[in-house]
């Protein structure tokens, strides 16, 4: 009887020990880690991509350098026109252009350069930030507990993220639903992660960064930042918004076997062309009082998409044959034909490679701090002009609009109907001049105060007549030169210099 009451004491002493034991351990695993006795040393790339972030940009640059986890600062700038560079550079961030136009480019040349083994990402117009977010952000991925962390903050998700992002996901990655701030450009990632993952050029490059890593295995944690102050999106951007995390779900969700989508494709592939639309285009201008109009091939750049495509896919010596031919309708149709079977990753490509005109990126900078919209206007494809755009920073793209089916080009292309007009060009019916008739009734006379054109070849020179100011660089026909209208420059960097509010054709002077 002794004995068994001695052993009931013992068990009762040790069942208090090992509840003590427990109670410890759950109130340990609960509290959030002490950072400061985490000793955290300087061990992350910031990223920062910006686009005209003056207000904030120095405030953000300076936060990030203050937290423990900052190794260095990178501000990748989409050529702004304000002092964003300057005051990036003077709050001590190391400051470079994008190579093309776009948030997901910008955060792809930052990982790229950064030094470190971890990259985090902080927007340019943030405010009220909590202390230490980097520190947070990276603590998970520095301890080998997670690839990749998002940020969640204060307020509830914005009205794209509530009303598109979260049901989408529900319905096809519902595994993230928990993630509150799935649209958040605040997130940390191994660098070597970040190199597995495709960086879109819209809005919706941070979903498709989550679904990414998501997909390819990655440990994926959250964690709270508090609150904190964003500049709101203005209501026209939120339906391209919604519009653009839509598409990247729903492509995701087809990569990974989740969903048939060939129908919306093809939707998305209407939505595209529609884009080449001159009503999106003058959406674009209202307001406007001066625009510069380019011409891509020969102007912007040195030599013809067509031409350089035909040379990456094999198709050089029927392409010459092509360019024979007199009647310019036909041509178009034919050489589209060619590029049949195709794939649009192709084009895209060499779009990207084309080599840009010296001092044309600097020049387009000039006429937009002068009160300029600037676009880009091409007898070839949209899918290469609008790349070759955002790649020298314009504001808008016009050309004809190549076919595509799940990708691959069905070697039909569709005339932009900028080009025609029915009281428009007399000499030619399909005709660059015509969008520029189009701007003008739109805009109204009264409104666009200045039109500078430039080209280098014949079919350029109705534009180049009906502007304001028309210019060529290295004219590549003889009419350019013998009309009188027309001024040729040497280079990009002098036509710079005409970039003044009150400049009229009179004025112009070589």
């Amino acid at each position: 009887m002794q004995l068994r009451h001695w052993l009931n004491a013992k068990l009762i002493v040790i069942r208090r020990i090992l509840v003590g034991l427990l109670d410890r351990a759950a109130q340990t695993a609960a509290e959030p880690p002490d950072l400061l006795r985490l000793a955290v040393t300087p061990r992350a790339s910031v990223v920062i991509p910006a686009l005209n972030e003056a207000r904030r940009i120095g405030d953000v640059v300076r936060y990030a350098l203050s937290d423990p986890a900052c190794a260095e600062v990178i501000v990748v700038d989409d050529s702004s026109i304000d002092d964003t560079v300057a005051l990036a550079k003077a709050a001590g961030a190391k400051v470079i252009t994008s190579t093309m136009l776009g948030k997901g480019a910008s955060m792809e040349d930052g990982y790229r350069i950064a030094q470190h083994a971890i990259v985090a990402y902080l927007d340019g117009d943030l405010a009220g930030l909590s202390p230490n977010i980097i520190s947070k952000l990276v603590t998970p991925i520095a301890t080998g507990n997670s690839d990749m962390v998002k940020a969640a903050f204060g307020r509830g998700g914005g009205r794209v993220t509530e009303l598109t992002a979260k049901p989408m996901l529900k319905l096809f990655f519902p595994e993230l639903v928990r993630f509150s701030q799935p649209l958040g450009g605040i997130v940390a990632a191994r660098k070597d992660l970040l190199s597995t993952l495709q960086f879109e050029t819209g809005y919706g490059v941070d979903v498709g960064l989550l679904i990414d890593a998501h997909t390819r295995g990655a440990r994926i944690a959250e964690v709270d930042i508090g609150s904190l102050e964003h500049e709101s999106q203005p209501l026209a951007n939120l339906a391209l918004m919604a519009q653009e995390v839509s598409r990247v779900i729903l492509d995701r969700a087809r990569e990974a076997g989740r969903l048939s989508v060939d129908h919306i494709l093809s939707v998305f592939e209407i939505e595209r062309q529609n884009q080449t639309d001159i009503d999106a285009v003058l959406t674009k201008l209202q307001q406007t009082k001066k625009v510069l109009l380019l011409d891509m091939d020969g102007t912007v750049t040195p030599s013809r998409f067509i031409v350089e495509l035909a040379r990456s896919t094999g198709r050089t010596s029927e392409l010459e044959r092509l360019l024979t031919i007199d009647d310019s309708g036909a041509r178009s149709q034919e050489i589209a034909a060619l590029f049949r079977f195709v794939h649009k990753s192709d084009f895209e490509r060499v779009a990207r490679d084309l080599v840009l005109r010296e001092g044309v990126v600097d020049a387009v900078n000039h006429f937009r701090r002068c009160g300029y919209k600037v676009g880009v206007i091409s007898d070839s494809y949209f899918v290469a002009t609008d790349i070759v755009r955002r790649r020298i920073f314009a504001d808008f793209a016009i050309s004809h609009s190549m076919e595509f089916d799940r990708g691959i080009c069905v070697g039909k292309v569709r005339i932009n109907r900028a080009f025609v007009r029915a009281d428009g060009c007399d000499t030619h019916p399909i005709c660059k001049s015509n969008a520029l008739r189009y701007v003008r009734a739109s805009v109204g006379r009264e409104h666009l105060e200045h039109v500078v054109a430039v080209g280098d070849n014949e079919n350029d020179v109705c534009l180049l007549e009906l502007a304001d100011a028309g210019f060529t660089i290295d004219p590549k026909h003889p009419a350019l030169l013998r009309n009188q209208c027309i001024v040729e420059l040497n280079d990009f960097s002098a036509l710079a210099r005409h970039a003044r509010t009150d400049a009229t054709r009179s004025t112009v002077n070589t």
